[in-house]
């Protein structure tokens, strides 16, 4: 980038917020995948005003802006493109408000979303969407990606919470889109396209969401499996039953053995699939639903049956599920983790597919999720110092979004398209849908430059 052009640039926000240090440049050219690509600038913003003015000047000199959070997203959905700007928003971390009259919360987009949980619970309410990076991410990158997590079932996604947004489009305008109050119909419901664009289309500023009654109580069962299809079929006759439950985390074996192999919790390991049945609510229903959900557990063919009589058993229960990631990592040397999502009695063909795909790849694909939803999240293991292991790794990886599709599935339940998943979003779109969304893209950003090459297929990238 032209060292003027640069100059410009932080002159509209402060240099003191700017850096071009090679330091700094290395520091923002990741996110949570293992590609790499350096900024060109690294700003800092702290208020609605210095973000309008930095994409005033990069809407006139047509440079790239690339939003950033935590950099927590698995997708690549914030990661730099040659000659960008990295628009670090992890200075804008203020809690405005938290409403006990409204039930809701005002916040800036760098606020990590533990944060705003906490701040939330503090008052006695609740925040429900809960990413597995619920510690490093912000309530803004939650918003960009629609982001979820395991207590999607029962409470939906982060879309089903935000009540209002303040964006900053390209060139600098400011837009205010809905408000304080879970009803409002005046007009097209534009907040809505903002969640989960991934910054393509602005930049997000202010989030208000609702916030509901804190859960009084929650308990925990945990279920062995020997027929993964049996476990799916318990989840239906749970909700069959009148029970909502707050979570339903699935393991198939490969995971269940990870995780005993690095925490010795006792699991058994000769099953096809463990299911961690969660609920919440008061007291008295909690320990009614949790009695009945471990029984119909066994009804559906569990062989064993952990039912939780206390918070500290439920918290022992939820180690195993916690372990699951970091138990994955000591498998290999590298995985790739994909996020699919197929309909529910579609998880068994799903399952079984997988395990097509990595016997006639070569590779090793485990498998956990959230069942309850239909979210599954395969891994593969690899290492990236072979290049024919990798050739074979994305050959699967492509295979895997394919057959999601093929059951009547989706490309991406929670963690974005980005860019490794652009070459098939054609295929997974509907295509009247995708020249919309083009269109929808070029209102919003003519010239471009929000986060350019992420989110539509290339053959759809303006600019």
């Amino acid at each position: 980038m032209n060292p003027k052009i640069i100059s410009e640039l932080c002159a509209a926000v402060g240099s003191e917020r700017c850096s071009t240090a090679p330091e700094d440049l290395v520091a923002y050219a990741y996110d949570g995948t293992w590609a790499e690509t350096r900024p060109d600038v690294v700003v800092h913003p702290e208020n609605t005003e210095q973000v309008a003015a930095l994409l005033r000047a990069a809407d006139e000199y047509r440079v790239p802006v690339v939003p950033r959070g935590s950099a927590t997203g698995l997708a690549g959905g914030a990661l730099p493109v040659h000659g960008s700007i990295c628009l670090n928003l992890a200075r804008m971390n203020r809690i405005l408000e938290v409403s006990t009259a409204d039930t809701l919360a005002v916040a800036q987009p760098g606020v990590i979303t533990f944060d705003l949980q906490k701040a939330a619970e503090q008052r006695g309410f609740f925040y429900p969407p809960d990413p597995a990076s619920v510690y490093q991410c912000t309530i803004g990158g939650n918003v960009a990606t629609n982001a979820g997590g395991p207590r999607c079932l029962k409470y939906g996604v982060t879309a089903d919470y935000v009540l209002g947004l303040e964006v900053v489009l390209a060139g600098g305008r400011v837009m205010r889109l809905g408000g304080r109050t879970i009803k409002d119909v005046a007009s097209y419901n534009l907040k809505q396209i903002f969640v989960g664009s991934e910054g393509t289309l602005g930049v997000v500023t202010e989030i208000t969401v609702r916030l509901i009654p804190k859960p009084a109580a929650q308990r925990t069962a945990l279920a062995a499996f020997p027929k993964l299809a049996d476990a799916c079929l318990a989840v239906g006759n749970i909700l069959q039953a009148g029970v909502l439950p707050l979570v339903t985390e699935l393991m198939d074996q490969g995971t269940t053995r990870a995780v005993e192999e690095f925490k010795h919790l006792g699991l058994p390991t000769d099953v096809d699939a463990l299911l961690l049945v969660a609920v919440d609510g008061d007291e008295g229903l909690v320990e009614r639903d949790i009695a009945r959900v471990a029984k119909i557990l066994g009804q559906s063919g569990a062989r064993e049956v952990r039912h939780a009589q206390s918070a500290q058993e439920s918290e022992a229960l939820w180690e195993a599920r916690r372990s699951v990631s970091p138990a994955i990592a000591r498998l290999a040397r590298n995985k790739l983790g994909e996020d699919i999502t197929v309909p529910r009695s579609k998880i068994p063909e799903m399952v079984a597919r997988l395990q097509g795909i990595g016997s006639a790849n070569g590779l090793v694909i485990v498998v956990y999720g959230h069942i309850g939803d239909g979210n599954l999240h395969p891994t593969i293991l690899c290492d990236r110092r072979d290049a024919e292991v990798m050739k074979r790794v994305e050959k699967a990886a492509g295979e895997i979004l394919d057959a999601s599709v093929a059951l009547g599935g989706t490309l991406t339940g929670e963690h974005g398209i980005g860019i490794f998943k652009r070459e098939h979003v054609a295929a997974g779109v509907d295509p009247v849908a995708l020249e919309y969304l083009l269109g929808i893209k070029r209102l919003l950003d003519p010239h471009g430059i929000m986060n350019p090459g992420k989110k539509l297929p290339p053959e759809f990238q303006n600019g």
